[in-house]
């Protein structure tokens, strides 16, 4: 069997709902070798027999205890071989061509370029056919590759990690995955990724599905820990754009990532939510401001963001 040219690698914990549709679309990629390697990450429900069903020769299962996402991660890079990497949770889905166009783009690419994908989003009791695309301003060329830090730093606009292609070598300059990170910590992750990288291809027609709005998700997650790891993560994140040069664009958009971050913050984390206030406007001026619906914005005039962000959260929670 010829070695695989891409690993596609899965870390799941109790997401026996979701698994099979994951790793099916895994498998049926078109024209491509892929090796599929599924982490179970301490589920406690059926995934990792539902991982089994398939052929070993067809999906490799690893079990661990629960260490989270990024271990899990970590565990499966580590294991797998291809010279291209496709990170993808076991919630998500891939286009059955996805990585092949991507491919056939990285083939005539620089060294170190990534590919990115159009993403599109689908309710949790729903298929991938239902996702919903949007035009979004992440569906272009980023040269240098860091571009795409400073534009979602600047506007919030984000990449789907499943949207990413990325060479094997490239993920290993960048370090493994935080594992001490829960919130953002494919943000922080992929800023790494994208600082070493040369450019971002987007690859129009390739296509990923997220599975959104999951109850008990960690990208949901509200707690102070999550808060603590969401402030470390763009820390981070600030810290490898600001690597790349400190000019008026660049202050411009930590200002404006702080802002934003500051918001995200409160009410769960108020002191984290001042800090991150103090850092934008050490960078400038903020240009953003907090976003909400026409009746939050009018309490927001009459008593402040902070109110408005607290019935914000009251409607917001479970």
């Amino acid at each position: 069997m010829n070695a695989p040219r891409v690993s596609i690698l899965i870390p799941c914990r109790n997401a026996e709902r979701w698994l099979a549709t994951a790793v099916e679309s895994a498998l049926a990629q078109r024209a491509v070798a892929c090796e599929v390697i599924v982490v179970n990450d301490g589920s406690t429900d059926r995934s990792g027999d539902i991982a089994r069903r398939y052929t070993p020769a067809a999906v490799r299962v690893l079990d661990q205890p629960a260490r989270g996402a990024a271990a899990a991660r970590n565990r499966a890079l580590a294991a797998s071989s291809g010279a291209w990497v496709q990170f993808l949770d076991a919630d998500d889905a891939l286009d059955s061509d996805k990585i092949a166009r991507q491919l056939d783009v990285l083939a005539r690419a620089p060294a170190d370029t990534v590919a990115s994908a159009s993403w599109g989003r689908f309710a949790a009791d729903q298929s991938p056919a239902s996702a919903v695309f949007a035009d979004a301003a992440v569906e272009r060329d980023f040269a240098p590759a860091w571009e795409f830090l400073a534009h979602h730093a600047s506007t919030g606009d984000m990449m789907h990690p499943a949207a990413w292609l990325c060479p094997r070598e490239l993920l290993l300059r960048a370090g493994p995955w935080d594992e001490t990170l829960t919130l953002n910590d494919d943000g922080e992750y992929f800023a790494r990724v994208l600082r070493l990288a040369t450019a971002v291809r987007f690859v129009p027609g390739a296509r990923t599905f997220y599975r959104s709005a999951l109850p008990g998700s960690l990208s949901r997650a509200r707690g102070r820990a999550a808060m603590v790891s969401l402030h470390r993560a763009v820390e981070r994140m600030a810290g490898e754009l600001l690597a790349t040069g400190d000019s008026p664009r660049i202050r411009q958009a930590l200002c404006d990532f702080w802002e934003r971050t500051r918001f995200e913050l409160y009410p769960e984390a108020p002191d984290l939510s001042d800090d991150a206030a103090a850092r934008a406007r050490r960078w400038g001026r903020p240009r953003v401001t907090f976003v909400c619906g026409p009746r939050l914005r009018w309490v927001a005039r009459l008593g402040g963001w902070k109110l408005a962000r607290r019935l914000q959260r009251h409607r917001q929670a479970p």
